[in-house]
């Protein structure tokens, strides 16, 4: 009796990163889900979601929000996006990450050819009055300490792969030009 061959795998698609940064409330969140959404169901995707407030709660509780705490908390979430990357999963990463140094630190550790930087532009003004958590009330009132935009800077990026502007059509319209971006860097 002859054994079978084992029958051929499909290649399996390059993973990279998608990381997603702007202010509290430019939209990151928001646009991270429709795009795991879209990259599954439209691109038969695997995709993982790195949100940074989720994250917090289990990889880096331990860290609080001065600057160096911001910088581990975005090495652990760039060691966790280059290991899904390197297994054939698109990394979605929802981190306001507002230091250059943290973002270029993600972009050499998961490798510059599976790194695409998102800057996710809404204004500080649009950011206050969406306000999903109330952070930026409770900054401004003095209540909280270290709030990206208020207390602390945010240092938008130099030159981003793409750049999202959610101030303008909608969530819907945001990840139709997000998608034609990736698919303009040849990622999709």
């Amino acid at each position: 009796m002859k054994e079978e061959e084992p029958a051929a795998r499909e290649p399996r698609p390059e993973g990279f990163a998608v990381w997603m940064t702007g202010l509290p409330g430019s939209g990151k969140s928001t646009l991270a889900k429709l795009l795991e959404a879209e990259l599954g169901e439209r691109f038969g995707r695997y995709v993982e979601v790195l949100d940074g407030d989720e994250v917090r709660k289990g990889l880096s509780r331990d860290l609080g929000l001065s600057k160096g705490d911001r910088e581990e908390h975005a090495r652990r979430v760039s060691y966790v996006a280059k290991v899904l990357a390197r297994n054939g999963v698109v990394a979605v990463v929802a981190l306001i990450s507002p230091y250059r140094s943290s973002r270029a630190e993600a972009r050499e550790m998961i490798g510059a050819g599976r790194f695409v930087e998102v800057f996710v532009k809404a204004p500080l003004s649009v950011c206050e009055q969406r306000d999903p958590k109330g952070l930026y009330a409770k900054a401004r009132r003095g209540e909280i300490n270290n709030m990206t935009g208020i207390q602390d800077p945010y240092e938008a990026p130099e030159a981003p792969d793409l750049t999202v502007d959610t101030t303008t059509g909608g969530p819907e319209a945001s990840l139709e030009g997000l998608v034609m971006g990736l698919r303009r860097l040849g990622k999709l």
